[in-house]
């Protein structure tokens, strides 16, 4: 979209990061220690996990918050594995997941998935035991 003005993801959740901050809003990594277990007897994995984490944008008082201006893929993620493993450990009993609507992935500079898209496809999805309760937000500028 040469010389058309676009927002940037990555500005964007500096904004978002920096008013969470003021709230006292935190990120919460917790390291990953990857099984072994699986593999067959007698094979030795070159497991490499030093610094290996999983992180939640922002978390206060068990509730937690990723905002997302990536790829559908990642927004998935986050509602489906990412928020599930976080509660599992104790760390949220909710979440909320913000991201863009289709107005605004329109005028971004890169690709992004929107808040239609992945709001129809929750609800074709439906619900499952292991779901955690998550609140969608689609964002305008």
């Amino acid at each position: 979209m040469l010389g058309k003005m676009l927002f940037s993801p990555k500005e964007l959740n500096i904004g978002f990061r920096t008013g969470f901050a003021l709230c006292k809003w935190r990120k919460h990594r917790v390291p990953c220690v990857y099984p072994t277990e699986y593999y067959t007897p007698g094979y030795q994995p070159r497991l490499q996990t030093n610094g290996a984490f999983r992180e939640m944008d922002f978390v206060k008082e068990k509730l937690g918050v990723e905002v997302q201006f990536g790829k559908y893929a990642f927004m998935v993620y986050n509602v489906c594995a990412k928020m599930t493993i976080f509660q599992n450990m104790g760390i949220i009993n909710a979440g909320i997941e913000v991201v863009p609507v289709q107005q605004l992935a329109a005028e971004m500079s890169t690709g992004v998935s929107y808040f239609e898209q992945f709001v129809w496809d929750l609800q074709q999805r439906g619900t499952s035991n292991i779901d955690v309760p998550v609140l969608i937000i689609g964002v305008d500028a």
